[in-house]
């Protein structure tokens, strides 16, 4: 297309119109195994714009791809038209009627934002997907999503009171519930809404018509179908031979996938909260098949949740970080489990529904272990559940669990045969696939493990995937549960329902959008399934030289190619985690985990340069990371976009030159040297207006940013004099003072010092840089030859058993991360990084022991916020301060929920950095630190977090091991 006729309508609009290289990549794909690139992404304000667009394309003959948080699986929001993404925009919670128990949103409303708004009002719209913190009501109803709780909640589509629309001749047209009358009266007029109304009439009253759609579609009793449009449902109304009084389309419109109409407001039906208590019974057991029998059964037990997850999965979650701890409940090595959830608002009626429950199962026999979990347990569960098919991207290599024949749904009493004729057809080929399900409702998650970029798998892809859906022909199941048609499913939709009633949804898309106009190739003359695949298929695999070792995930590119596209991290900041900092404050698609692996995977596969990192796409991609990590314990698929990033700016760099910026703070600790020399006159030039405001402005740094003072002292001397008349009865530990103490936090290392001394240990100084400053900023030649030398160095008392502990986080946790790719002696490295930790974890397990007590410390009653840096939440865990700050036996103390601070080492020095900086601050810890009472602690164990909280909030923050020194009784 005319790049002069996109520019015209993108003048035209209030939102933006982007046609550049890297937003058309960033939206070419979704959570699918589709890419298709598409004439430029459109972000709308308003109705009018969608009305601009819709007559745009229109008249220029081009596709309108609608796309909320581009979660699909199926491949519904990619295409080669115009992407329109109202994720930015349209997220408006526009009003809650309480007495109707209704509220209407705009499309980009998250799911759980829309519950946490709900709360207070013990309200919540209940179709609850896996990707529920960050999915939006768009998509959902695009997708007529279901979820966990459809079994006592039902689907999407039986929440949808009301839609307003723009149609495909930019007409504003509102579909809800009509009797009879109402009906009839809608089809009067020459308009394409009266033509609908029309049309659908004619259709629907022809007897045959209806009988060849009962005859057809899956039963009835499957609430999770979503194959094609549902012109089943309209056959509930009296005007069309059913029982009930009204017609609604939005049953049509639920599962459309945006083939029909352009969704702006959505009035959903809301239910009241569930019952308060809850208990989950997890049913382990050795055989899929034992763990089928029992489903039928337990269903009868009225059940709050039923899902199933099977060894492939729970295998996967071994290896990720964050849902490691989650395991906690799984005994053995289990072939599959059950999750039964039961509620009430009693103890008591919990009570009997448990006793209830566990009779059955113990009357089944056939699950070897059943723990019962309660409260906050289950939300682990839960979430271990949740983070499943992320977790599935996990698996290293190009063989991945493929998503085809994943939202199988049939009639519960049919589930067991089904899943034993799957099991021969797999067997057939090959094949051991993934077994996830919401096993209560009857909709099996079954994947096979194939290679997609191989021209014999994916022959096993349309293969596999058209005996599946026979077989679910067979049993008159849904071949699409939940998930959606998109494009892998929709050329089954004649096999699945008909010849005569595939023919009526391409009459009924006719009637809606004659032009073909919006999300074209889905749910009708659909585009091949094996055909625009995510990879070239028999491709030449690129070579991609690296510095940092990336043979854990087969190379950097595979290292991308792990993002499967879940969206975990487009998750909105109110959500638990970190992940990730720059997209809460921008909404940008391309300052996501996603947009970042995507890109990476773009440009390193399509490149004719010799150097592929050598691309402005890559450069702009990565520049608002904050290299906070969170996403590598966050992603599902461990996705580290910080180690990434080092090594696509030393690439580049090495292409390029490297700034003189970067430089100054790459070299920041040789600079620091230098100052701590005359620190007097060298903190005097920072705090100067004018002299300070000429570095800042020669180096690129923020003028508002106050400068970090550095400082000159012996450490080694007063260690000497610490321990001259200190009684040493326990171990030894070596203190690291790393670059930041040594230079810039001179008192911390003294409050470490007299700490340790107080305590009993004896300590040994070891001082090295550690090299993070180095690796952010790329130049990984010095940070690999420091890691060597800090690894030769301590190498000694890691064979010995000594700890290493450390005390900013940053510096002490490269050696149990980034030094495993910088250093080739791999035995060396790992044997450093398991005996170097966190002061507050090696001080936190001598507590559990029992090494550490209380009565060493006051017991003054005080009040303690922590704040922990990302990389501590990401390597390790904020339980370990928490514990460390209890130990004085009335320190009150509390975990803010914060994220990022927002400084990230000098990214919120740099003058362009700074307001994105005090964006991410102000999202979470900001507020919190303001609102804390003058009296109480506020600590930080990151160098750059307490920079960032004094310049945010003007708190002085304290790193939590001069909190426990203050803590000492004299």
């Amino acid at each position: 297309m005319d790049k002069n006729l996109l520019k015209e309508l993108s003048v035209s609009l209030d939102g933006e119109l982007l046609d550049d290289a890297l937003t058309k990549a960033l939206y070419a794909t979704d959570a699918s195994v589709y890419r298709k690139t598409p004439l430029g992404v459109a972000f709308p304000k308003t109705t009018d714009d969608l009305k601009q667009l819709i007559l745009f394309a229109k008249k220029h003959a081009i596709g309108l791809i609608p796309r909320t948080a581009g979660t699909s699986l199926a491949g519904q929001c990619v295409g080669d038209g115009l992407v329109v993404d109202v994720s930015k925009h349209f997220t408006e919670i526009i009003g809650l009627d309480e007495q109707k128990r209704q509220v209407t949103v705009q499309p980009g409303v998250v799911r759980d934002a829309l519950n946490r708004f709900l709360l207070p009002y013990r309200l919540f719209f209940g179709p609850n997907t896996s990707t529920a913190n960050r999915c939006m009501i768009g998509g959902m109803v695009g997708n007529n999503s279901s979820g966990t709780t459809s079994i006592k909640y039902g689907v999407t589509r039986d929440k949808v009171v009301s839609m307003k629309t723009v149609l495909s001749d930019g007409s504003e047209v509102e579909f809800g519930a009509l009797d009879e009358a109402e009906f009839m009266a809608k089809t009067k007029g020459k308009g394409i809404e009266a033509k609908i109304y029309q049309n659908l009439y004619n259709e629907l009253s022809n007897k045959e018509i209806r009988q060849e759609i009962i005859s057809e579609f899956p039963k009835p009793e499957i609430h999770r179908r979503n194959t094609g449009y549902a012109v089943d449902e309209l056959l509930r109304g009296t005007l069309f031979g059913g029982s009930e009084t009204q017609v609604n389309l939005c049953e049509l419109l639920s599962g459309s996938e945006g083939t029909l109409a352009f969704t702006t407001e959505v009035t959903l039906q809301l239910d009241l909260l569930p019952p308060t208590l809850s208990a989950m019974v997890v049913t382990h057991y050795r055989t899929l098949e034992e763990c089928l029998s029992d489903v039928a059964p337990v269903m009868e037990c009225g059940l709050h949740t039923c899902e199933m997850m099977d060894k492939v999965i729970l295998d996967c979650t071994k290896n990720n970080r964050e849902q490691l701890k989650n395991r906690f409940f799984v005994s053995g090595d289990p072939e599959a489990l059950l999750m039964l959830e039961v509620k009430a608002d009693t103890g008591a009626a919990l009570q009997e529904q448990l006793d209830r429950l566990l009779t059955v199962i113990d009357a089944s026999g056939l699950s070897y272990a059943s723990p019962v979990l309660k409260e906050g347990d289950i939300a682990k569960a839960l979430e271990l559940r949740k983070a499943g098919l992320g977790l599935l991207g996990n698996i290293v290599g190009d063989r991945k669990a493929v998503a085809c024949i994943e939202d199988t749904a049939v009639a519960l009493e049919d589930l067991k045969d089904f899943i034993g004729e799957f099991s021969q057809i797999m067997k057939g080929y090959g094949q051991k696939a993934v077994y996830y399900a919401h096993a209560g409702a009857g909709e099996l998650h079954l994947r096979p493990i194939l290679n997609l970029k191989k021209s014999e798998d994916v022959t096993l892809f349309r293969a596999i995937t058209t005996d599946v859906a026979k077989l679910t022909k067979k049993y008159k199941g849904s071949f699409s549960g939940e998930h959606g048609d998109g494009i892998v499913r929709a050329e089954f939709i004649p096999l699945m329902i008909g010849e005569k009633n595939y023919e009526l949804l391409k009459r009924v898309k006719s009637y809606f959008d004659p032009e073909h106009i919006f999300n074209p190739g889905k749910i009708v003359d659909a585009y091949p399934m094996d055909a625009a695949l995510r990879y070239d298929i028999d491709r030449e695999e690129p070579v991609v030289e690296t510095l940092m070792d990336f043979s854990d995930s087969e190379g950097i590119l595979k290292a991308a190619e792990k993002c499967n596209g879940s969206g975990d991290c487009r998750k909105p900041h109110e959500m638990k985690g970190g992940m990730c900092p720059s997209y809460h404050a921008t909404k940008n698609e391309k300052d996501t985990t996603r947009g970042r692996a995507n890109a990476l995977r773009e440009f390193l596969t399509h490149s004719e340069k010799p150097n592929r990192f050598d691309r402005q796409e890559l450069k702009e991609v990565f520049d608002l990371c904050l290299s906070c990590k969170a996403c590598s314990s966050e992603c599902p698929s461990n996705v580290d976009i910080a180690t990434l990033k080092a090594e696509f700016l030393y690439q580049y760099q090495e292409a390029n030159g490297y700034p003189l910026r970067s430089k100054l703070f790459a070299y920041n600790t040789k600079l620091n040297r230098l100052g701590s020399m005359v620190p007097g006159l060298t903190n005097r030039i920072y705090r100067s207006g004018v002299l300070g405001g000429i570095l800042k402005k020669s180096a690129g740094v923020a003028f508002k940013r106050s400068l970090p003072e550095v400082s000159s002292f012996n450490f080694d001397k007063h260690l000497q004099h610490l321990q001259k008349d200190s009684v040493v009865n326990k171990g030894r530990v070596v203190l690291y003072i790393d670059e930041f103490t040594n230079y810039m936090d001179v008192d911390l290392g003294k409050d470490a010092m007299a700490l340790m001394v107080s305590l009993g240990y004896e300590v040994t100084l070891f001082f090295g840089e550690s090299g993070r400053t180095f690796i952010s900023k790329g130049f990984l030649k010095q940070a690999k030859r420091l890691a060597k030398k800090n690894v030769k160095a301590l190498l000694a008392y890691a064979s010995e058993g000594i700890p290493i502990v450390g005390l900013e986080p940053s510096a002490i946790l490269t050696f149990r991360d980034e030094y495993k790719r910088l250093v080739p002696e791999r035995s060396e490295v790992l044997k450093v990084g398991e005996h170097s930790f966190l002061i507050e974890e090696f001080l936190a397990s001598e507590i559990g022991k029992g090494v550490l007590t209380k009565d060493l410390f006051t017991k003054e009653a005080r009040k303690v916020k922590i704040h922990s840096h990302c990389h501590q939440k990401s390597l390790s865990n904020q339980k370990v301060t928490f514990d460390m700050l209890n130990l004085p036996e009335n320190y009150e103390v509390t975990i803010i929920s914060s994220g990022c601070c927002g400084m990230a080492g000098s990214f919120g020095y740099e003058k362009e950095h700074y307001e994105l900086s005090m964006q991410v601050g102000e999202l979470k810890l900001f507020p919190s630190v303001r609102n804390a009472a003058a009296d109480t602690i506020i600590a930080a164990n990151g160098t750059s977090c307490r920079h960032q909280i004094h310049d945010g909030t003007e708190r002085e923050a304290l790193h939590p091991v001069t909190i426990l020194k203050n803590a000492l009784v004299d």
